[in-house]
């Protein structure tokens, strides 16, 4: 190439779906370098779809996080699996995300229903940090019978392989313009990531039955001046025993999932933050398409 030509740009859109709590949110974080979306080890984190920006040399990617794909028993379980039906509108490329250490027959059918010939499809066999190197063979012969692109062995935890998913991803792109400016790191509005984050912590820290009835609402985000913002918000559950749990005793369970918000959501606005939280309770808040669209799953 001369000196004079131009260096081909390429971009495009790719979707990473699989069951939940495989690793895609801890993906879409290593990848764009920062936290644009929660991470838990409980499953169905992930609610909505998530885009995230990733800039190459010459390159730009823009992920789409997805929800894990499972049975919908709610309002809110078919909200999720729409999104990620929507995510896989217009895409460039495909990856399905299998967690190595605990590998179902889910996976296979969501390898079947999902790998065509239209698009370039990956295989990400996630967390190979903690599998054996001949039980992940073992795993990639099990899945070879798919019409891959390629089948590609990472740690989203680590870091190991990002490098060649890169590449791989890269080389599958169309000449393309660059979407987003290079300090855009996702499409997330500020008051979507807060209540968000204060999830995260709520996740972090209740009781198993607790936090898939857990929704949070934004009420008022304001910057008093560049160094504090106040932030209200609801915390809102289906019973009056998960209200007790949330708050715990003497109020000591709310104090600590707000103050392990705070810090994070006084990183994201670069101010100091007075977080302000409510437990409410929402009976069957799930199943409500009003209470989904006031808690922002919009398009059910």
């Amino acid at each position: 190439m001369s000196t004079h030509e131009k260096a081909v740009f390429r971009s495009g859109f790719v979707a990473v779906i699989g069951r939940p709590n495989v690793g895609k949110s801890t993906l879409l974080n290593a990848l764009v370098g920062e936290k644009v979306a929660i991470v838990s080890p409980k499953p169905q984190t992930t609610r909505s779809r998530i885009m995230g920006v990733v800039n190459a040399e010459n390159a730009q990617l823009v992920l789409l996080d997805t929800p894990g794909i499972h049975k919908a028993k709610t309002r809110l379980g078919e909200y999720m699996l729409s999104a990620v039906e929507d995510a896989m509108q217009g895409i460039d490329a495909l990856c399905i995300m299998v967690d190595t250490t605990d590998v179902r027959q889910a996976d296979h059918l969501v390898a079947e229903g999902y790998v065509n010939d239209k698009i370039p499809c990956f295989l990400l066999l996630n967390k190979i940090d903690l599998v054996h190197p001949q039980e992940l063979l073992k795993i990639i012969d099990g899945f070879s019978k798919n019409a891959f692109r390629a089948i590609l062995p990472v740690s989203a935890r680590t870091g190991d392989g990002m490098g060649i998913l890169m590449d791989e991803l890269v080389k599958v792109m169309p000449e393309g313009p660059k979407y987003f400016p290079d300090d855009m790191m996702t499409d997330q509005p500020e008051r979507l990531i807060c209540a968000e984050l204060i999830r995260e912590k709520a996740l972090m820290y209740l009781m198993e039955e607790v936090p898939h009835g857990i929704g949070i609402e934004i009420l008022q985000i304001k910057k008093e001046n560049e160094r504090f913002t106040e932030i209200h918000a609801n915390v809102y559950c289906e019973k009056d025993s998960h209200k007790r749990i949330i708050i715990g005793k003497q109020g000591q369970m709310l104090k600590k999932i707000g103050s392990a918000a705070r810090v994070e959501i006084e990183t994201l606005l670069g101010t100091h933050v007075n977080l302000n939280l409510w437990v409410k309770v929402r009976p069957g808040w799930r199943d409500s398409a009003s209470e989904l669209r006031t808690l922002g799953y919009t398009g059910q």
